[in-house]
């Protein structure tokens, strides 16, 4: 797997590849015992799940000792990746369904990702604020915004301010009407040349009220 991340993301060590190569076994593996991943995209992992997910990292370069809570994390995307490129970051996965919760402990675990906690939980019922928040085609943005703009913390030390990086593909137009926020709209086809992202956006809101 790690030829691809490695043309995007030559800096990752060689630790860090061991730990992207591992992923398709390790999700191939848990997928057959518990379905997280579609058969149709469990074939395209690397690109469809895991590349994605490091799309985040060509927004901003997260400051050792950043928090990210990503809401929604279904199997841990976009988290696990992101917590294999960014290992001084502390990632809270969280996911109202327990099974998937599991998938994301055990994978975790494998990799030994210490910077990892994974809760089952709704995000309404969290405490807690965190520098940023993360989500991968959760909800309408206005919901997400919604669920996530009450757990964002005040103060900023990172490049960019403290916000949320929402990935979502397709016309989004009147979602982005309804959100009070500065908004900025990234083409990820912009970055990575394949064929799956032309219709893919990352989405960095900043909202009015934290």
């Amino acid at each position: 797997m790690s030829q691809t991340i490695e043309k995007y993301f030559p800096q990752i060590t060689p630790l860090q590849q061991q730990q992207f190569d591992a992923l398709p076994g390790l999700y191939s593996e848990w997928n057959a015992k518990i379905n997280v991943i579609s058969r149709q995209d469990i074939g395209q992992l690397e690109i469809r799940h895991v590349l994605h997910s490091l799309s985040i990292a060509n927004t901003i370069r997260f400051a050792p000792g950043t928090s990210i809570l990503d809401i929604g994390t279904g199997g841990g995307f976009p988290g696990i990746p992101l917590a294999i490129l960014f290992p001084d970051v502390t990632f809270v996965l969280a996911d109202s369904i327990g099974k998937k919760v599991r998938v994301v402990e055990e994978i975790a675990r494998a990799l030994a990702l210490t910077n990892v906690k994974a809760i089952q939980t709704r995000v309404e019922n969290m405490e807690g604020r965190f520098d940023f928040i993360t989500g991968r085609a959760v909800a309408s943005l206005p919901d997400f915004l919604h669920f996530a703009a009450g757990h964002l913390s005040k103060k900023s030390f990172n490049d960019l301010p403290n916000g949320i990086l929402y990935l979502k593909g397709g016309e989004m137009d009147d979602e982005l009407k309804l959100i009070r926020g500065k908004v900025t709209v990234f083409n990820i086809s912009d970055w990575f040349s394949e064929p799956f992202f032309e219709t893919k956006k990352l989405i960095y809101i900043q909202p009015f009220k934290l």
